[in-house]
This record gives C-alpha cells, sequence and structure tokens, in this order.
C-alpha cells in the first residue's frame, strides 16, 4: 500500500530540515572552536548559535504541522506554498539578525514578527477550513 503524500508540505518540510541541519551544524562549528562540549561556557558567538538553532526548533515544527493540516484541509497549493516560502523566510531572517549580534536587529525582528504572523494566520485559516467559513 503506497503511503500518503502531502507534496507541497513535504518540499518546505525538506527544505526546514536541510536549514535546521545547517543550523545544527553551525552549532558544532562554534562549539568546537570555543572547546565548550555543554551549554555555551560563556561564548557569545556560541550562546547566539544555541539560541537561534533553539529558535528554529521550538517554531519550526508548529509550522510545519499547521502546513500539513492546511494541505490535508485542500487550502489551494498556491497558499500553502505561500505560507510555505514565508516560514522559511521568517527563520532565515531571524537567523540571520540573530545570529550576527545579541541585541535588536531588523532581520531577528522581521523574522519574529513574520513568524508570529504566520503562528496566528495558519490557525485562523484552519479554523475557517474545518468550520466551512471558507
Amino acid at each position: 500500500m503506497a503511503g500518503m503524500v502531502l507534496p507541497v508540505v513535504s518540499v518546505w518540510a525538506a527544505l526546514m530540515g536541510l536549514w535546521m541541519l545547517v543550523l545544527t551544524v553551525l552549532v558544532i562549528r562554534h562549539r568546537r572552536r570555543a572547546g565548550v562540549g555543554l551549554g555555551d561556557g560563556g561564548d557569545p558567538g556560541l550562546a547566539r548559535a544555541i539560541r537561534v538553532h533553539g529558535n528554529a526548533v521550538e517554531n519550526v515544527p508548529f509550522q510545519i504541522l499547521l502546513l500539513a493540516l492546511l494541505e490535508l484541509a485542500a487550502i489551494p497549493a498556491p497558499v500553502l506554498h505561500g505560507l510555505g516560502a514565508a516560514i522559511l523566510v521568517s527563520r532565515l531572517l531571524h537567523a540571520s539578525g540573530l545570529g550576527r549580534r545579541s541585541g535588536r536587529s531588523p532581520g531577528r525582528f522581521w523574522g519574529m514578527a513574520l513568524s508570529l504572523l504566520l503562528s496566528l494566520l495558519m490557525p485562523l485559516l484552519l479554523l475557517a477550513r474545518v468550520l466551512a467559513w471558507i
């Protein structure tokens, strides 16, 4: 029996999986450079790399799950691709902003703003579809 394939979410989940792998490798690289096996050892660069990775781990799975549920709810593919692209852009912006410095930055601000918007928009879209409002 062939498994169910969600073609749109599969593309975005794969791309986000690769991005999260890049973030993991960056943490490993910082750890080796700083000689730190656990925690951040007080190294600001390592602390930022850990936080960038952690933020992705905190946000991406939930957003990809919502994207999958939206695909199962028959939301049109162009809308799903737009949401998937927005998830990726939000994570790239956030990583570029926070990865450079711990304080305020446009990338961090816009990345989190977009991520929060998606975390509001996707559940509302899903509820609207399930409740037959759209």
